[in-house]
């Protein structure tokens, strides 16, 4: 059985993060549930999870055959691990795993890397699937501030203080075309009633020759 999943708002403070974990673990199970028909992802495959953090995908596929890359060192993290930045290059083969797994990662990138951090995860994967909050969606996902993303930088991070996210970063959330730039289509909407939440970028896994 999969383990429960940490919190997605584990580390915000206060009550506007209390009132969005539920929403935002909802929105992520539902994200899950459609990522073996996206990806034709098979037993055995071996997949690359870039930014796994403490858990991950393992949190939700804990016997399935996945190796952990962070920036941050993840000592507890209960599978192969590789601390790296993918910017800077990873220690795989190319194609050395059977998909590339990114969730929630490429926005904390700054812009200017992120054609060589693209470019690695499609380098040692066959397939991908890369997610990222939309631009677009009125609500900032990780300060939980409405519009903070449209603002300046040198207004957003004072505005950041009145939000749930803490210490300010320089978050820049990507647009639909930005990601299509970095991955190429097919690039789908996760949404929230009439609103792109996320954007998600899928190869699909090609048949072995």
């Amino acid at each position: 059985m999969p383990a429960d999943p940490p919190p997605v708002y584990a580390t915000a403070r206060g009550p506007l993060a209390r009132l969005a974990s539920p929403l935002a673990a909802r929105a992520r199970r539902r994200r899950h549930a459609r990522f073996f028909a996206l990806t034709g992802i098979a037993q055995g495959a071996k997949v690359l999870d870039v930014g796994c953090g403490q858990l991950g995908l393992r949190a939700l596929e804990p016997t399935m055959d996945v190796t952990g890359v962070d920036v941050m060192a993840q000592p507890g993290y209960p599978g192969p691990f590789v601390q790296a930045d993918p910017a800077e290059g990873l220690p795989f083969a190319d194609d050395e795993f059977d998909l590339v797994y990114c969730n929630s990662v490429i926005e904390h990138i700054p812009p200017a890397r992120r054609p060589a951090f693209a470019a690695e995860l499609r380098r040692v994967a066959r397939g991908w699937y890369v997610q990222t909050p939309a631009r677009s969606f009125p609500i900032e996902p990780h300060a939980l501030l409405p519009g903070a993303q449209w603002l300046p930088v040198r207004w957003r991070k004072h505005y950041w203080k009145l939000g749930a996210a803490g210490n300010w970063e320089d978050i820049s959330l990507l647009r639909k075309g930005e990601l299509e730039e970095l991955f190429g289509g097919p690039v789908f909407g996760e949404r929230m009633g009439r609103l792109v939440k996320s954007w998600i970028s899928v190869r699909k896994i090609p048949p072995r020759p």
